[in-house]
């Protein structure tokens, strides 16, 4: 397996963590639980780490499948493996480059790092039918198959690595290589999800106000995932990790 560092598993994870689109369904879910029990921040609060416990048990399942199919491709086709390599380095520059060029020429709903313009209504239906915490859980489900356009660029990417010289024969040695790396990558991924949920619940913010926060930022948090994935497709295409 190609050596994973934690500078590099944590700037793919933070890429990862920033896109707009993974903070919008949290802001949704944590406004309709408000509009429901406006008097109860517990229920916000749970409702949020429910909501966010999905997303992070789903993505972990993603990642699973990720890298037990690149394992898998990588021991069928050695001979090409490290194309392949190549190719994920290749893929992780162009996405860097349409999140650089959000930042200059901001257009809402591009196609790798943002969510599709047309699923938008889908998912605000969707959201704003969760009055509990269970629904919470139960969207956090089935959103992430909506966020999967939006944010799994970077986790393909991180799986083409870890999944470098994977011997899946040897399972258990494999799930010791592979599973802490993805309870970290995971855990930076919903990292600003928690801390949203617990600054609204302690009243640091409110819902609207960090919403306004990441509308003005937007292009920035486009400016900062586009750059580390150049950086590290770079990297990734001329050998050096």
């Amino acid at each position: 397996m190609t050596d994973l560092t934690l500078p590099m598993v944590t700037s793919l994870a933070i890429a990862d963590s920033v896109n707009p689109c993974a903070l919008a369904v949290l802001f949704m879910i944590l406004i309709s639980i408000m509009i429901y029990n406006p008097n109860k921040k517990s229920k916000v609060l749970l409702a949020g780490l429910a909501f966010t416990f999905s997303v992070f048990l789903m993505y972990l399942v993603y990642g699973a499948v990720i890298i037990t199919l690149f394992t898998s491709v990588n021991n069928t086709l050695s001979s090409i493996s490290p194309y392949i390599y190549k190719g994920f380095g290749a893929f992780a520059i162009i996405l860097g480059l349409l999140g650089i060029k959000d930042y200059l020429w901001y257009k809402p709903g591009t196609i790798g790092t943002e969510m599709p313009l047309m699923l938008r209504p889908k998912v605000k239906r969707i959201l704003s039918e969760v009055t509990s915490i269970k629904g919470a859980c139960i969207a956090g489900i089935f959103v992430t198959l909506f966020l999967l356009p939006c944010t799994i660029g970077p986790y393909l990417i991180f799986g083409s690595i870890i999944s470098q010289n994977l011997n899946l024969a040897d399972k258990i040695t494999a799930i010791k290589d592979v599973f802490p790396w993805l309870l970290y990558y995971n855990f930076i991924f919903v990292l600003p999800m928690i801390a949203i949920t617990l600054l609204v619940y302690f009243g640091i913010t409110s819902v609207e106000n960090a919403q306004q926060w990441k509308d003005r930022n937007i292009k920035v948090l486009h400016l900062i995932a586009g750059i580390i994935l150049v950086i590290l497709g770079i990297a990734m295409f001329g050998g050096w990790v």
